[in-house]
């Protein structure tokens, strides 16, 4: 049985953030209906290369970055433009338990689909704005973007090499991690509705995600009131814990404890190090850590990287490989773990997909729903579920209303 088997959500987000927490909340049960533009649908499904499926088909090719984040859903288009579909859109609310949706702040206020709108025929419904800067302040009408608010939010001038310039993460991390948000926020709202009955409004905004996920960064700056620099791939606050050169090879290793720096010492056969006043202890080791590293690099590249890591992991520390997006899906761990799953696509056959990150004994997630075509379940929507004839639709469908 699924945790979330009868919970229904209209999820009229496209991209990635919102996508990203409707397909966690469909992993675990949840009724995704996906409404998206008719002829066109989210954006991110032209998001390529490299697609799937026949780009001159009745259904056309749909890009990698598209099934990255819309498994386990239903897929219904409508044009939100004509009041026949924004009334489409009213009578799906009203026996849905979850709105979620990524427009301007204002743009659904306009249309009739804001929350004090909605909430009127539905008092327990949980609606989650997911925006750029939030549904309040001076920036709450700007369009926000990953790439720019990492940049904006300060990740970038925390990432990439100490001498080099800012990067931004090679993932759309703020995205992500936004949706994850937005669906831990909407898990806790629907357990609140338990007890009161009641829906409410959640703001969630890639600024404030960005914010959050600064963590021991922003509060090394807010207690210490120094600035955070660049580090390359070492940590702030722990030596070592960065990656090493090995004769053929890269790897990284992390000793996070004073336990665990005696040990690599013994491990490594370099007890002397133990006793350098440089390295007694991790402020030290932190203070001196361009000394500590050349030392480290000079010992490891006697040997090649799989020998170092045996040696190490035998010793019960933790280390590992720099591996290559490759070598990750043909790691050992990738196949025990189900990392990738096979499903079955209505236009492109078989697809590889990520599989799911989080394990539930009794209520796993599962694949109920490949991502869907644009469209594709229009029928079983608004005939099966909203009862329109299938006269009615036909003609929704020439008119252009869905």
């Amino acid at each position: 049985m699924a945790a979330l088997k009868d919970i229904r959500i209209v999820d009229i987000t496209r991209a990635m953030a919102g996508p990203y927490c409707t397909m966690m909340l469909g992993d675990f049960g949840a009724d995704v209906i996906k409404v998206e533009r008719p002829g066109s649908g989210d954006e991110s499904r032209g998001w390529g290369p490299p697609f799937v499926g026949d780009a001159y088909g009745p259904y056309p090719g749909e890009s990698a970055y598209f099934l990255s984040a819309n498994r386990n859903k239903r897929s219904l288009t409508v044009n939100l433009k004509d009041p026949a579909g924004l009334k489409i859109i009213q009578k799906l609310v009203l026996i849905s338990d979850v709105f979620i949706e990524n427009f301007r702040t204002g743009v659904l206020d306009k249309m009739g689909l804001g929350y004090e709108a909605l909430k009127e025929g539905n008092p327990g419904l949980i609606y989650c704005s997911v925006s750029g800067y939030g549904r309040t302040g001076p920036y709450r009408e700007r369009p926000g973007y990953d790439a720019i608010v990492q940049a904006e939010g300060g990740m970038m001038s925390i990432t990439g090499p100490k001498e080099g310039p800012p990067s931004r993460v090679g993932i759309p991390i703020i995205d992500i991690t936004s949706g994850m948000f937005a669906a831990s926020a909407i898990l806790a709202s629907l357990y609140e509705r338990l007890e009161s009955g009641l829906g409410q409004y959640i703001d969630v905004s890639l600024l404030d995600t960005q914010a959050a996920l600064l963590a021991n960064v922003a509060s090394n700056y807010l207690v210490g009131g120094e600035p955070p620099q660049r580090q390359g791939n070492a940590h702030p606050n722990i030596a070592p814990y960065e990656p090493f050169q090995a004769k053929d090879r890269g790897f990284v290793l992390g000793a996070a404890n004073q336990r665990q720096w005696d040990k690599l010492c013994d491990t490594i056969h370099q007890p002397g190090l133990k006793t350098d006043p440089r390295f007694l202890t991790n402020q030290d080791r932190v203070k001196n850590r361009a000394d500590l590293i050349e030392v480290l690099n000079d010992i490891f590249k006697d040997k090649n990287a799989a020998e170092w890591l045996d040696q190490i992991q035998n010793a019960g520390l933790p280390c590992g490989p720099i591996n290559s997006v490759p070598e990750v899906f043909q790691h050992p761990q990738r196949e025990a773990r189900g990392l990738v799953q096979e499903v079955e696509h209505g236009s492109a056959g078989k697809v590889s997909l990520t599989g799911f990150p989080y394990k539930l004994s009794r209520t796993p997630a599962e694949t109920h729903q490949p991502p869907p075509r644009l469209g594709e379940h229009n029928r079983e929507i608004l005939v099966d579920l909203l009862g329109y004839s299938q006269d009615e639709m036909d003609q929704m469908l020439e008119k252009g209303i869905i």
